[in-house]
């Protein structure tokens, strides 16, 4: 599906500009903006940065690269279920205004890990939590990293190992001159790349259809916009339901308790602008998540009669929309560039921004304890993270080395990332809202949580099923001139009847594995893992905690939640406390000096 190089002249050339840009938002933040000095200007962003920088930030962070190629081609192969996932995280964004970042903002922790040790007085907890993070975040930056090479190596040839070294390159050198600021502007004007290409997209279809009424009514008459689905079968692959409550409790997993955004409220001025940049993230995050399914839309009204992935034209269905783009805008030289610089830039957006995390993460989860790192000055701490993170950057491009020579790597990361979120976010709750629970139970709670939800993922690969069919694709208008003629054809034309039509009619379930006793179990929907991971662990923590509870277990006030702590006599907790060790705690945490013990 590649075009001839000469063809490929301004797309290049808008590449490697708006690259070349985006770097030089580190080289500004080093040089022209205000001087970071200490560890804390280096993980909470020298200087200010605005309300609208913040928000775009956090939106583009909270959607990762995956909306932009991905909502697209699940719209046009199996419809707008899934868009309904948006009503999930909205629900999220007030509930970490009001549960978890009243409890963060006074503390002025440097790793949002550093909570849950101060909360239960175990570094077990903590050191679970933190490498919960590391672990989930190491197999989606591999991806995360990798998703952008494909594109790049279908479309205009660019070998893996020129992108990856690119993107990890590119990392580095922001995370050692500009920390968190460097990811915020990154985030900006990635956000604002992504918008204008989605319009230009948008518009252009609308114009091709003759109008939006059509768009929609296309779609609507051939099933893809099939809302409001409350069937209760939690097997199935996505519904209403599971839409909304597996979005709801992934989002307050990853805006409540993920390191990269702790790390944004806390950089803010206060409590108040916190909350007033993250309820007006509602309606930023709500137009750039709809203006991918709304690709989706006018990319299906396009191929309505001709599907390319039926027809043989790309390989795979998150090929639909790079090639739609070379497809129709071949009239406009170098949009095809601009939109892979977009895919790049995503990726290096979330790898900048998560590298600078899990530095700070393993500095002070794992490595700050050790007597003789606790006793640095804050100059070599400082150096000490920014040497952190280029060796989290070098691995992690050594990952993405790895994901393109292994098969099925993509979908097994993305199912960890599920799988992990749950007990994270349950061990939070349980730190916040239940005032019995205490380290034994928090420690329990979370490798429980694990246990049962790897068990279902687990079994759930091993267990064969038919896979969700697409909805019913056309090709009856397909010929060798319905896609453009720079379009060059594949060698192997291959009509794939299995696309076409209904799924089920060809691949059926195994009678063995029906009568498997644990076979609905392993069916469930992984829209579901992280809501099952995370109840686990706060019913199996509160029970662990309340046969385990000791005078020992002090509840200090400024660690629960405001309200919950008003109802603690419910839970028959004692009232008496170290007033003493409550204050060196909270100072050791405003300064950032805590040693985790």
């Amino acid at each position: 599906m590649a075009k001839d190089a000469q063809d490929l002249v301004w797309d290049y050339i808008i590449f490697v500009i708006v690259v070349v840009a985006t770097t030089s938002v580190a080289i500004y933040s080093k040089f022209c903006g205000v001087k970071e000095k200490t560890k804390a200007d280096y993980v909470f962003a020298t200087g200010k940065v605005s309300i609208t920088a913040m928000m775009l930030s956090i939106a583009r962070g909270n959607l990762g690269v995956r909306s932009i190629i991905g909502y697209p081609s699940e719209l046009y192969y199996r419809g707008a279920t899934m868009w309904e996932s948006l009503y999930g995280i909205l629900l999220a964004y007030p509930i970490v205004c009001f549960i978890f970042v009243p409890v963060y903002f006074s503390l002025g922790i440097t790793s949002v890990y550093q909570y849950l040790d101060l909360r239960f007085k175990s570094r077990i907890v903590r050191c679970l939590a933190s490498g919960t993070f590391i672990l989930r975040q190491f197999l989606l930056q591999g991806v995360t990293v990798f998703t952008p090479c494909v594109a790049l190596k279908t479309v205009i040839g660019l070998p893996y190992w020129v992108s990856i070294f690119g993107i990890g390159g590119i990392s580095i050198i922001f995370n050692i001159l500009g920390g968190l600021k460097a990811a915020i502007w990154v985030d900006v004007l990635q956000s604002v790349i992504t918008i204008a290409v989605s319009l230009v997209i948008f518009i252009y279809g609308c114009i091709e259809s003759q109008g939006l009424s059509n768009v929609i009514d296309v779609n609507w008459v051939n099933g893809r916009l099939n809302f409001f689905n409350f069937n209760p079968d939690p097997t199935v692959r996505v519904t209403t339901i599971s839409a909304v409550l597996g979005n709801l409790f992934m989002s307050l997993s990853i805006l409540g308790c993920q390191q990269s955004f702790v790390q944004r409220y806390c950089s803010m001025e206060s409590q108040k602008q916190v909350t007033k940049v993250l309820m007006y993230n509602m309606p930023v995050v709500t137009v750039l998540f709809s203006l991918s399914w709304i690709m989706g839309m006018v990319i299906y009204a396009a191929y309505e009669h001709c599907d390319p992935l039926s027809y043989g034209y790309i390989r795979s269905l998150d090929e639909i929309l790079p090639f739609y783009v070379e497809d129709r805008f071949s009239f406009f030289p170098g949009l095809l560039g601009l939109f892979l610089a977009t895919l790049f830039n995503g990726a290096l957006s979330l790898n900048v921004s998560l590298v600078n995390s899990l530095a700070t993460v393993t500095f002070e989860d794992f490595l700050k304890p050790i007597p003789a790192l606790n006793k640095m000055k804050d100059y070599y701490q400082l150096w000490t993270i920014k040497f952190i993170s280029v060796a989290y950057g070098l691995i992690i491009m050594g990952m993405s080395f790895l994901v393109s020579k292994i098969d099925g790597v993509i979908e097994a990361s993305m199912l960890v990332t599920s799988v992990t979120s749950g007990p994270l976010l349950g061990v939070f709750l349980l730190a916040m809202l239940v005032p019995v629970a205490n380290g034994k139970g928090a420690a329990f709670g979370i490798i429980i949580g694990h246990l049962i939800t790897f068990w279902i993922a687990i079994g759930a690969f091993v267990v064969s099923k038919p896979p969700t069919p697409y909805l019913p694709l056309k090709i009856d208008a397909c010929n060798d001139t319905f896609f453009g003629a720079h379009i060059q054809r594949p060698n192997d034309i291959i009509y794939n009847p299995y696309l076409n039509g209904n799924l089920t009619t060809y691949l059926e379930e195994d009678p063995a594995n029906t009568e498997n006793p644990l076979y609905t179990l392993y069916s469930v929907t992984y829209m579901y893992y992280t809501c099952i991971g995370c109840i686990v662990t706060v019913i199996c923590g509160t029970i662990i905690s309340y046969f385990t509870r000791s005078d020992l277990d002090i509840c200090n006030e400024n660690l629960i939640h405001p309200v919950i702590w008003k109802i603690r006599d419910l839970f028959h907790t004692k009232k008496s406390f170290n007033v003493q060790r409550i204050h060196e705690d909270n100072e050791e945490c405003r300064t950032g000096a805590t040693d985790g013990k």
